[in-house]
């Protein structure tokens, strides 16, 4: 009797073990269904962000086509003032249109559309110089301190590569033809430089081969451009259109920009405020920061650069040479907050 009572009890712990089994089955066939309603949804949502993106990009694309060829006729034309301002206008809307469109556009589109504006900046550039007034010969008696004069009114124009600067013409001339032509400083160490808000109202920078310098661009230029700077401070007015840094290293940049580009440049600091994605390319050590410089006037500046103040970008980087998603680069960093005490003045 007592083995039979065992017998029925194992049955009958066998039995309710099949039930609570059967009871669970149910239970998982509901939870394998939910994820794969759930895979189904990701799938569905990434497909159509997918769309979305192709549907901007394709935009994008006759946008920029038109544009282009727009400025293109213009710069093509038979040369005037009038012309050449339309295409300085048409051109900075282009450089807006692809600042504004960098957060959907994929790499290579993206390096496409900045070569197009390198040459159109490039033969812009070159029509202006075109319509510079012949000067007359003449002899002039050279100064003798010429040599240690710090402040250099007249820059040399950019390489082709980037081709975004124009020789200065005289004042007068510069009034007459109402261009904005390029200014700055070169070949100077230990100095400090500065540049009002008048010098430098929608006018292209060029800073080159300075060392141990501290420069303060009070206003608002049109483009910025620094090459080969080494140990220096660039402290700048908000820039209408693009910043470009160039074979520098050791230095501290505050600028507020539609467009940050730096190219070979290393362990370099910068206080950004940007409109689009900040790109770096054969660089390392670049560490950014929110943009924190300040100086009488500031908002004025900010409302004649036609930048938007609340939209900041300074997180947002993109390294042309780390191509890996799901890894950060290791060519640029955040700043930590206890080293962005920087004194200004």
């Amino acid at each position: 009797m007592e083995s039979a009572g065992c017998s029925a009890a194992a049955v009958g712990n066998r039995d309710m073990g099949s039930q609570r089994d059967l009871s669970l089955v149910p239970e998982r066939l509901q939870r394998r269904e939910q994820e794969r309603q759930l895979e189904v949804e990701k799938r569905k949502q990434k497909r159509q962000n997918q769309e979305v993106e192709e549907e901007k990009s394709d935009f994008f694309a006759a946008a920029f086509s038109r544009e282009r060829a727009a400025v293109e006729e213009l710069l093509e034309g038979e040369e005037s003032v009038e012309r050449l301002e339309e295409a300085t206008s048409r051109l900075q809307g282009l450089q807006k249109l692809l600042n504004d469109s960098v957060l959907f556009l994929a790499p290579y589109d993206l390096r496409q559309g900045q070569e197009a504006l390198t040459h159109l900046q490039a033969a812009l550039a070159e029509r202006r110089q075109e319509l510079q007034p012949k000067k007359r010969f003449a002899f002039k008696t050279r100064r003798k301190d010429a040599a240690l004069a710090s402040k250099v009114d007249t820059a040399p124009v950019a390489p082709a590569a980037e081709g975004i600067m124009s020789p200065s013409l005289p004042l007068k001339d510069e009034e007459a033809l109402g261009f904005s032509w390029a200014c700055g400083f070169t070949n100077l160490e230990f100095q400090v430089l500065e540049k009002r808000a008048d010098e430098v109202h929608q006018r292209d920078i060029l800073l080159t081969e300075l060392s141990n310098c501290t420069i303060k661009l009070y206003g608002n230029p049109n483009t910025l451009r620094l090459t080969k700077a080494r140990s220096c401070k660039v402290l700048c007015g908000p820039v209408s259109t693009s910043v470009f840094l160039e074979d520098c290293s050791d230095c501290i940049l505050a600028v507020a920009c539609q467009q940050l580009r730096l190219h070979s440049t290393t362990n370099t600091r910068i206080f950004l405020q940007v409109t689009s994605r900040a790109i770096v390319e054969d660089c390392s050590g670049i560490q950014f920061a929110p943009y924190t410089w300040s100086y009488p006037g500031i908002e004025k500046d900010f409302q004649g650069s036609g930048l938007d103040r609340s939209k900041n970008n300074w997180t947002n980087v993109d390294d042309f040479n780390w191509l890996a998603r799901d890894m950060a680069s290791p060519n640029w960093s955040i700043l930590p907050e206890e080293e962005r005490k920087i004194q200004w003045d």
